[in-house]
């Protein structure tokens, strides 16, 4: 199947294996939350039970040095995609509130990202993460 647009998880390639595991579970539920058209139907197993939906489409997930992400960053700022981002002073909070408190203190043109999620035109989002390689 084709799509028109693509998700993307770039996470930054120093990061112990917990952080990045972290890091792309609070990513994707980022874009769920943003994107709800791009959801999927309900599963429903044999015996009738209903569980939650899930992303229609792949998820990607990439790797990059800071530099690589800080670059998909702003590209994903001038092609106006949706955008999920996690710094690295979020692993030192435990909430919502607080994690949007330190965010707000980043540098709004280089906050110190550890990880970033985007979904777009598949286009867009290709140039936007040009020359990142994917995760593993």
């Amino acid at each position: 199947m084709e799509f028109d647009t693509k998700v993307a998880i770039i996470i930054l390639d120093d990061l112990a294996v917990w952080q990045k595991l972290n890091v792309t579970a609070f990513l994707a539920t980022g874009i769920a939350g943003a994107a709800p058209d791009a959801m999927g139907e309900p599963y429903i197993d044999a015996a009738g039970r209903t569980h939650a939906r899930l992303l229609g489409q792949p998820i990607m997930v990439y790797q990059a040095d800071p530099s690589g992400l800080l670059r998909a960053f702003r590209q994903a700022i001038e092609r106006e995609l949706t955008r999920a981002v996690y710094v690295r002073a979020m692993f030192s909070t435990g909430h919502d509130e607080a994690n949007r408190e330190v965010f707000l203190k980043e540098p709004a043109d280089a906050p110190d990202l550890v990880g970033l999620a985007v979904r777009g035109p598949k286009k867009a989002v290709d140039k936007a993460i040009k020359g990142l390689s994917l995760h593993g």
